[in-house]
């Protein structure tokens, strides 16, 4: 019992060493200057921005589009919801496990433009199955920008900033929520749903491209 105490010291102090000589896995893998830092924050938040403004968007439009297409609230109610959680969920793993493999950056440009894209079609719709296919593929597009968002985050922020940076990330979301409900129905009774969706919609195609490395 003796001899297991003074070579317990000297066991732990090894394994501490050991410690020491690898890199830390919590420790962000890109070297950047605060400047950089602060730009990679900012376009995840703007990514962030255009993710839950597109999402919710057509919750503002159901009553112009329901007089004017002649929707269900059985269809609406498969719109706003079962048509984008089922293929957002479905579509959210595999994409997550791209990301580990591949550019985050990428994909994340891929993501933002498709979503970006559909929802800018969803101004085109001229029935149901129209506007259910571009609600299809807003939800495969915002599959991937969490995944892909935090995975960067990881990357470029020290873990002692990370909670901060993923704070910054969803008040770029919470901002396009409020955004998304109190602009689109202004935009609806100005210039009508169709240019509504086309608005919201083209500005994330243009900026679909966010931070790389420097």
């Amino acid at each position: 019992m003796g001899g297991l105490r003074r070579d317990r010291p000297r066991c732990v102090q090894a394994s501490m060493a050991e410690a020491t000589a690898q890199p830390s896995a919590v420790q962000p893998k890109m070297a950047v200057s605060d400047g950089y830092l602060n730009y990679v924050l900012f376009m995840l938040a703007v990514v962030a921005f255009f993710n839950y403004l597109d999402r919710m968007v057509l919750s503002m439009l159901v009553e112009p589009i329901k007089a004017d297409l002649g929707f269900s609230d059985t269809q609406l109610g498969l719109l706003t919801g079962f048509a984008f959680a089922l293929f957002y969920a479905t579509f959210g793993i595999p994409i997550a496990r791209l990301a580990d493999t591949r550019s985050r950056v990428t994909i994340l440009s891929v993501c933002m433009a498709l979503w970006s894209a559909m929802t800018a079609l969803c101004g085109l719709a001229q029935n149901f199955l129209h506007m259910l296919l571009a609600r299809v593929g807003v939800g495969v597009g915002e599959a991937g920008c969490v995944p892909s968002s935090h995975s960067l985050l990881t990357d470029y922020v020290p873990v002692e900033k990370r909670a901060l940076a993923l704070g910054i990330f969803q008040t770029g979301g919470a901002v396009g929520i409020m955004v998304g409900l109190i602009a689109a129905g202004w935009l609806a009774d100005t210039y009508g749903w169709r240019a509504t969706f086309f608005i919201v919609g083209i500005p994330g195609v243009v900026l679909r491209s966010p931070p790389s490395s420097p």
